[in-house]
């Protein structure tokens, strides 16, 4: 703004963005103080907006939660993998990627922010997979629970290793660039045209195909799981072949020996083979002229077979008694080496009742095995064969009495008696 002061008609321009002195203003008057106040509520405004802006950029990146720090081990990172990335357990985010760093192994440490109220939730042996949401998205950290969850929970500081990483897109790219230039576009046209000339007119066939692999697929899919199991244990069985190999080896090579062996002999096994013709002819013709007389021979022996089975046990019992007498050494003197003993007698038998049975039953008894061992007695089996020297239950030698009476008091009328009688009297 331009003013004019000037006294008689004299003037001079004075260029200012403040209002001039006025010209009625006394002379020696001070000039007016400027305020400061509105510079530095601008200068506050802008401070505090910038205060405001960093707080919330610092908050939305986690800067005021507290987290847990572990860290997964990765071949590769992959492309797409960033700072600030998702971590996820069934679907939900329990943290973040904090940075990503080489390591001298040519690995990838992907440390990981972790939210401390979860890991009471994540298992010790998770496992850690690193996949994207869409081929072109970008990727984040997954966890996933095993099959069978260590009772122990992750821990701060941790080292996982990741499962698998999700192939690049780029890298898909690659590989199909590389399988289109090995194809020759006029023998891929050649084969397309020979593909639709072959399915021309077979729709149904292929429908009814596609139809009959659905159904096979549907009759094998509860198998699945025991086809899983048989994979898993084809690790196991590799060994076990791995180890039984040079035995295996070992029997191929007798096998050879045993062929060059019939090929050595392979004209006494040609004799061998005619004698055998000649002895089937021979046999032929006697057990076909004999036929019904080994039939009936072999019906006679039912019974005696059947019993020969009934009493299986008890021959097996005397059978596998005698292997040590066939075992033991010769007595030292020719002869047959004989222990006797003086034993309490028994009751003796009475007749008619103790007479032996025709056909009495009682079955096969083995109980103890022999030889029985020395100074024992086997216990004596009640069966049903006519006699037991044992029903009346005597204790051995008993005193006579009456024979007592008869030497003290003379001769006492009685029943007869038998100077031989040992027992009861009867």
């Amino acid at each position: 703004m331009l003013h004019q002061a000037g006294r008689g008609g004299e003037g001079a321009w004075v260029t200012g963005g403040s209002r001039a002195p006025s010209v009625n203003a006394p002379a020696g008057a001070p000039p007016p103080q400027r305020s400061c106040l509105r510079p530095l509520v601008g200068l506050a405004t802008v401070v505090v907006a910038a205060a405001v802006t960093a707080v919330a950029l610092f908050q939305f990146r986690g800067g005021f939660t507290d987290t847990v720090p572990v860290t997964v081990i990765s071949g590769r990172a992959g492309l797409m993998m960033n700072p600030g990335a998702k971590v996820k357990l069934h679907g939900a985010e329990i943290g973040t990627v904090a940075s990503i760093e080489d390591t001298p192994n040519g690995q990838a440490a992907i440390r990981l922010a972790l939210d401390p109220a979860r890991l009471r939730l994540i298992p010790a042996n998770v496992l850690v997979d690193i996949v994207a949401t869409t081929a072109f998205g970008a990727k984040f950290v997954q966890l996933i629970p095993p099959q069978d969850p260590s009772p122990q929970r992750l821990r701060a500081g941790q080292v996982l290793d990741a499962g698998r990483v999700t192939v690049e897109i780029n890298t898909v790219f690659a590989e199909l660039t590389s399988v289109l230039d090995k194809i020759d576009p006029a023998k891929l046209n050649e084969t397309l045209g020979a593909m639709a000339t072959a399915l021309n007119g077979r729709g149904g066939r292929l429908g009814q195909l596609f139809s009959d692999l659905n159904a096979f697929l549907a009759k094998l899919e509860p198998s699945l799981a025991n086809l899983s199991h048989d994979l898993q244990a084809t690790a196991d069985v590799s060994l076990a072949y791995a180890d039984a190999a040079p035995d295996l080896v070992k029997t191929v090579a007798n096998t050879n020996q045993i062929s060059q062996s019939i090929v050595d002999e392979q004209r006494n096994l040609d004799a061998f083979l005619i004698s055998a013709i000649g002895l089937a002819d021979v046999g032929s013709d006697v057990v076909g002229a004999n036929r019904q007389a080994l039939t009936d021979v072999m019906r006679l022996l039912v019974p005696t077979t059947d019993l020969t089975n009934a009493y299986h046990a008890a021959l097996t019992c005397a059978l596998r008694g005698m292997v040590p007498l066939a075992k033991q050494p010769p007595t030292p003197v020719p002869g047959l080496e004989v222990l006797g003993g003086i034993a309490l007698g028994a009751e003796r038998y009475r007749y008619p009742k103790n007479l032996p049975k025709v056909a009495a039953r009682g079955g096969p008894q083995c109980e103890h095995e022999l030889p029985l061992a020395f100074n024992t007695f086997p216990p004596f089996d009640v069966a049903d064969v006519g006699a037991n020297p044992w029903q009346y239950n005597t204790q051995g030698i008993l005193v006579n009495s009456d024979l007592l009476k008869q030497i003290l008091f003379g001769p006492i009328d009685g029943p007869p008696r038998n100077t031989a009688q040992i027992g009861q009297p009867g």
